[in-house]
């Protein structure tokens, strides 16, 4: 069954030469086109522009240009003027939502801008593009610059001055970044990872509670708990660096390194609850074996032996506090430690054997 419509106009030797199409076929592609034609494509560069609606996407986009440069100042604001960053930790929890909302908005800023410059007043047109190999011949190089110039014309670059400066300006605090973060690198620690809280004649005291411990209050074989210095103990910053386990180990297994003889009062040690690999608590104590474990990276140190480490990655013991007890008989620091606590860095030079 054919469907003659298609040729009925056709001449007889038109009709020959003409194949009949079945019906429920679709008719010859050549009396279809694919894709409709644009009109725009018949004259100029690109789409013509509404002037009035194009300016008031130009305004638009310059005060999304304008945001995200404010917001790059009150960043290096924030970071170099109010160094919220140091201090403490409710202040540096502050600060990092305040530098992170204003990174947020310069970044958001020129999203916006550039996708409203995209999107409302690039005069592009639709090109069809052939594959062909890449060459740097001189033919290629001229057809370059001249689609690079019809670019920028189309862009608006060069015409729109606003739009220009206002990116120009947005983008600007997004170069002094880098050399406003640079401050992070410096100054030196100097002399402050190598101290502590811990003095002689600062009382051991209960973490959480703050109460004073006398050695008598702890008796318990094989007991642990986690002191601070006492003053400290609402200082985090301190506490960081000053939390110490105390353990009270069978006296006659205690093997004591030659210097720390007065280092323990009785079976009681004292010795840094920081890692000596990247920082973490090592709070996990084997009773039996008389080892503390860091839960991070399996650290594992003998708390009879100096904390010696003798399993995982921390390259050093856990530095141990001399103790000993006051004329109440409470326990106290005799002095801070006498190596630096915590990870290695830079300045502290190479381990003690």
């Amino acid at each position: 069954m054919t469907d003659n419509n298609e040729t009925s106009g056709a001449t007889p030797e038109e009709e020959g030469r003409v194949p009949k199409r079945v019906i429920g076929t679709p008719p010859p592609t050549g009396t279809q086109a694919l894709l409709p034609e644009d009109e725009s494509k018949q004259g100029g560069s690109g789409y013509v522009l509404d002037e009035t609606k194009a300016r008031k996407a130009e305004r638009v986009a310059a005060a999304f240009f304008t945001l995200s440069f404010l917001a790059g100042i009150a960043f290096i604001v924030f970071y170099a003027v109010w160094p919220g960053h140091v201090g403490n930790i409710d202040r540096a929890a502050r600060s990092n939502y305040t530098l992170g909302t204003a990174l947020t908005v310069v970044f958001l800023g020129l999203a916006v801008g550039m996708t409203i410059w995209v999107r409302h007043l690039v005069t592009t047109k639709e090109i069809i593009q052939e594959r062909h190999p890449i060459s740097s011949k001189p033919e290629d190089r001229e057809v370059f610059n001249q689609y690079f110039q019809e670019g920028t014309e189309e862009s608006g670059l060069l015409k729109r001055r606003l739009l220009r400066r206002t990116l120009l300006l947005a983008a600007a605090p997004l170069g002094l970044l880098p050399l406003i973060l640079l401050r992070d690198l410096g100054p030196l620690p100097e002399k402050k990872l190598r101290h502590t809280a811990w003095k002689a004649g600062t009382r051991l005291v209960v973490d959480g509670t703050g109460q004073p411990l006398k050695a008598a209050d702890f008796d318990s074989p094989g007991g642990i708990i986690t002191v601070v210095p006492q003053g400290a103990e609402d200082n985090l910053d301190e506490i960081a660096t000053s939390t110490v386990l105390l353990l009270n180990l069978p006296e006659d297994q205690v093997k004591v390194k030659k210097g720390r003889e007065n280092w323990h009062v009785g079976g009681i040690v004292a010795y840094s609850k920081i890692c000596t690999h990247v920082g973490c608590p090592a709070a996990l104590y084997e009773q039996t074996t008389h080892h503390i474990l860091c839960p991070c990276h399996q650290s594992t140190f003998d708390a009879l032996d100096s904390a010696k480490v003798i399993f995982g990655p921390a390259a050093r013991p856990l530095p141990q506090l001399p103790i000993g007890v006051d004329s109440e008989g409470y326990l106290i620091a005799t002095s801070d430690f006498h190596e630096p606590v915590g990870p290695s860095f830079w300045e502290r030079g190479r381990p003690k054997a």
